[in-house]
């Protein structure tokens, strides 16, 4: 009975993508007013929305067929079939709805800069190189700082971490320079200082990018060394340390050393 159940509820869900492939997928307007392509955009976000919420049925779903699987595996195999044909229909769909939803989203934003918002696109994007100009310029600082350190491991392990933390730097900022940077250029807006700007920018960070990597590497391997110098450093002390307590009870004893081992002597 839970196996038919689940069959039927494999085949419901097949339907519901298909319904909704019918209804979000197969139609494309012609969209000759802002208006229209504000509602195609919101009625799009509905349908990512109303997609992605199916994804906590769909797990249920996968749950539950698994573990019948385990236990009753002559009634299980066959809904595994089905619920991979399932699984990879729904992420077809769900991808498919995101594209064609970043799609609408970008003919909106090329229109609303055709009409009005080239100046608030274009200051976005200012916004943007400012906030990296500044974080190049901190990551160039810490570079720089990495050059002549003391030779101690507190030291260097500082400053490794110190450019690792800058390191990470999310990389959305940059993201939305690049999108913002296409977006105008593909309007044919401000082509060359966008250009200028642009290249400029990612010459100035991929040389900056590729020297923080590599002084980074650099740091490791000299922690590295310095690590294990000091092992090395610490396991002969330990063993001047017991031939020392080892002589001083020779000598406390008074013992001849010629009584003792070649080594002792």
């Amino acid at each position: 009975e839970k196996a038919v159940n689940l069959k039927k509820d494999l085949a419901e869900m097949q339907e519901w993508m298909t319904q909704a492939e019918e209804e979000y997928l197969e139609k494309d307007f012609e969209y000759k007013s802002p208006e229209e392509l504000e509602n195609a955009v919101e009625e799009m976000k509905r349908a990512k929305e109303d997609v992605l919420q199916k994804e906590v049925r769909v797990k249920i779903l996968k749950d539950n067929i698994k573990m019948l699987a385990t236990k009753v595996p002559s009634s299980g195999q066959d809904l595994v079939t089905e619920l991979n044909v399932v699984l990879e229909n729904y992420q077809l769909l769900c991808n498919r709805i995101r594209g064609k939803c970043h799609t609408l989203e970008a003919r909106m934003i090329a229109l609303c800069l055709e009409i009005s918002e080239v100046w608030s696109c274009w200051i976005e994007l200012l916004q943007y190189l400012d906030l990296e100009t500044a974080w190049l310029n901190n990551l160039e600082e810490r570079v720089q700082m990495t050059g002549n350190l003391p030779d101690k491991l507190d030291a260097v392990n500082d400053a490794l971490e110190s450019l690792e933390s800058v390191l990470r730097h999310p990389a959305d900022n940059r993201t939305q320079i690049r999108e913002l940077g296409q977006t105008l250029i593909d309007g044919g807006i401000l082509d060359d200082i966008i250009s200028e700007k642009l290249e400029a920018f990612n010459a100035r960070y991929e040389e900056l990018s590729h020297l923080a990597v590599s002084r980074q590497i650099a740091l490791e391997q000299q922690l590295q060394t310095m690590r294990e110098t000091d092992h090395m450093l610490q396991v002969l002390q330990e063993s001047l340390g017991d031939l020392d307590r080892q002589l001083t009870s020779y000598l406390t004893d008074r013992i001849d050393a010629f009584q003792m081992p070649q080594e002792a002597q």
